[in-house]
């Protein structure tokens, strides 16, 4: 087993494996000459960041506003989502913020954002684990201690907190739908403690992704065949005289169906990679959209650039992405906006030592013919655009593939090739971000 094969073994596979396949040392980038005709064409369109107002006629009437990060570990990209979730909730209506952050989580910190339930240090520090550990920080924090206090200002317009990812189902997940079984189908309550019992955690979160990970595949597929079973059986019972509550236990339970079926790919072998990575992106899709409309909330959805896209830059490894399946499901009420940025430092799994959990890395100006290297010289502040009304010249600029920052939890990573154009509807380019600050 060589270093990499035994780094796959210490975070979650479905993060670090792509971002492993994918290493590769950038050759040198072909200079591309800037065109002061060109930079003046974007800087016509861009606003800058100081002021949100011209994102309101951006937003438009969409109900969910994905809202990328170029990397997985920067302080402004989470700050900046903040910001504009408060300006989309004071000015827009918008009153969910969902994260690529595991279904039980978002469900144990919307406790406390509703209900004041717990205390928020203590569920990230319990939920935030594996590669969920990059949303242990400050900022996130920050967000959830606002988002409690919007509340209790705003009781008659809550805000709240969901989370949309697969990787990790909680202990309440299985037990809110064995308690309803046994209240509603008592005589089914046998066969879905049978269904249950190999899938539902004993530990915390990183003990059982681990523990799943070194599972026989076969015994992980037997788990996947049980808990999708259950899935099954509960959709084929009349609801109980709640609607509203049994569709919450049926998406609990599909919840839990999820992560079986994530964990019955082979992850250790390449060729199965891109279907868990496909699957893993269309179920963050379904369950956002399943919010949505089950609240009828406008949403801010905050992923990794990579997952809020509209196209994919990598089809072997990510053969689609979540920003595709918003659109097809929800066509134009679906807006994409990504990062880019200058230069600057993050968080991130050090691929070089897999004895250290997360280090900080930085760096610097971005090389010539990258996307980033224009962006730099639009305005000398940070500042957004819309890329569907930009003028003619900008958009034939945008809609050329060049190589682009797109570090997510592991370094070192290559620029990835990237068509700004088709990928986003608007875009954010900060000059300079630094390290999210770890709790």
């Amino acid at each position: 087993m060589d270093h990499s094969q035994r780094h796959f073994l210490r975070p979650w596979l479905l993060f670090l494996l792509p971002a492993l396949l994918s290493f590769v040392v950038a050759g040198p980038v072909r200079a591309e000459p800037h065109h002061d005709s060109l930079v003046r064409a974007l800087a016509g369109a861009a606003e800058p960041l100081r002021d949100l107002r011209p994102l309101e006629g951006m937003v438009g009437s969409a109900t969910i506003v994905g809202v990328g990060e170029a990397t997985h570990g920067s302080s402004e990209f989470f700050t900046t989502k903040h910001r504009l979730f408060r300006y989309l909730v004071e000015h827009k209506g918008f009153t969910t913020y969902a994260l690529e952050a595991n279904w039980s989580a978002g469900l144990r910190l919307n406790d406390h954002v509703l209900y004041g339930k717990g205390d928020p240090r203590t569920i990230m520090r319990e939920e935030f684990q594996e590669s969920y550990l990059i949303w242990h920080t400050r900022e996130y924090l920050d967000l959830i201690r606002w988002m409690r206090q919007h509340n209790l200002r705003h009781p008659h317009r809550p805000v709240q907190f969901m989370g949309n990812d697969l990787a990790y189902a909680g202990p309440r997940l299985f037990d809110e739908v064995t308690g309803y079984v046994a209240e509603h189908y008592p005589r089914l309550l046998p066969e879905f403690r049978r269904l249950y019992a190999a899938s539902r955690p004993t530990g915390g979160v990183e003990e059982t992704i681990k523990g799943n990970l070194r599972r026989p595949l076969a015994e992980r597929r037997a788990m996947a065949q049980d808990v999708q079973r259950a899935l099954a059986l509960l959709e084929r019972q009349r609801p109980g005289p709640d609607p509203v509550r049994h569709a919450w236990i049926v998406q609990h339970a599909r919840a839990v169906a999820q992560t079986g079926t994530e964990f019955s790919y082979d992850l250790f072998d390449p060729a199965q990679v891109g279907a868990a990575m496909r699957y893993r992106d269309q179920v963050m899709a379904e369950n956002t959209v399943w919010w949505q409309r089950r609240t009828g909330h406008r949403m801010l959805l905050s992923a990794h650039n990579g997952h809020v896209r509209l196209e994919t830059n990598n089809p072997e490894q990510y053969p689609k992405v979540q920003g595709t399946f918003l659109r097809e499901m929800v066509g134009d009420d679906y807006v994409s906006v990504g990062f880019t940025f200058g230069r600057g430092s993050f968080n991130a799994l050090d691929l070089t030592d897999p004895a250290e959990a997360l280090r900080t890395f930085s760096v610097g100006r971005p090389a010539r013919g990258s996307n980033e290297h224009t962006l730099e010289r639009v305005a000398p502040n940070d500042y957004y655009l819309d890329l569907r009304t930009a003028p003619p010249a900008a958009r034939a600029w945008l809609g050329g593939t060049r190589p682009t920052r797109d570090i997510g939890n592991a370094w070192p990573a290559g620029p990835e090739p990237l068509r700004l154009l088709s990928s986003y509807d608007v875009l954010i380019h900060l000059h300079r971000v630094s390290a999210a600050d770890r709790l």
